[in-house]
């Protein structure tokens, strides 16, 4: 990994002007090190119309990908260019390692080192809460912003408030109402900051219960 640590500043040298990422912040990671890599990077640029700016040039199709986006994005900002970067990667029919995975590098403060969240198998949908029909054992978890999480089921009529502090807590209420699978749909507002984002992404990597699953589809909502 310091590798790549010294590809990142050899870059940022090499541009001939200063262009930083703020890494998103996480306090916990299951991934540390990862080998084979190449970067692409999502600059936050107050000088564009769209206050973003991607960075390519040194993605290689066969190695492990890490994408590093600023935390200060959207993801009005961020998910198309992410998306554009997935597609390359997926239709490439040259040049193509099928066990190669795509990364967001992050900043984990518990170690004060990098540390990756794997979103490979992640299809970006553009889809409204209300456009999406829950089956049973089903569950919507809306997000507008870290205090403001609504879960959504099939079954009950009022949906559940909840927050980022409570919400593996709710969901295992959920879950542990039945002995089936359960299955989350994740719809994250378009608003929200990258840095939010991650944070919940990772605070749903610590489900533990194997009855509980994330759907690969996350809907991104205005």
């Amino acid at each position: 990994m310091k590798y790549f640590q010294i590809l990142a500043l050899i870059f940022l040298v090499s541009c001939g002007n200063k262009k930083v990422v703020q890494l998103p912040e996480i306090d916990h990671s299951d991934i540390f090190e990862i080998l084979d890599v190449s970067p692409a990077y999502l600059f936050y640029d107050e000088t564009k119309e769209d206050s973003i700016e991607l960075n390519r040039k040194s993605l290689i199709g066969t190695t492990n990908w890490l994408v590093n986006v600023d935390k200060r994005l959207t993801l009005k900002q961020a998910i198309p260019k992410i998306v554009y970067l997935q597609n390359k990667k997926r239709n490439a029919e040259v040049h193509k390692n099928e066990e190669a995975k795509n990364y967001y590098t992050c900043h984990n403060t518990s170690i004060n080192n990098l540390g990756f969240i794997e979103f490979t198998d992640v299809y970006y949908i553009e889809k409204q809460p209300i456009d999406f029909d829950l089956k049973a054992n089903n569950y919507n978890i809306v997000i507008r912003s870290t205090s403001n999480i609504e879960m959504h089921s099939a079954t009950e009529e009022n949906a559940l408030k909840s927050s980022e502090t409570t919400l593996l807590q709710d969901i295992n209420k959920f879950a542990s109402k039945t002995d089936e699978a359960t299955t989350l749909h994740l719809f994250f507002s378009q608003n929200l900051s990258f840095q939010d984002y991650i944070s919940l992404k990772s605070l749903l990597n610590k489900l533990t219960d194997k009855n509980v699953v994330i759907a690969n589809e996350e809907f991104i909502f205005n």
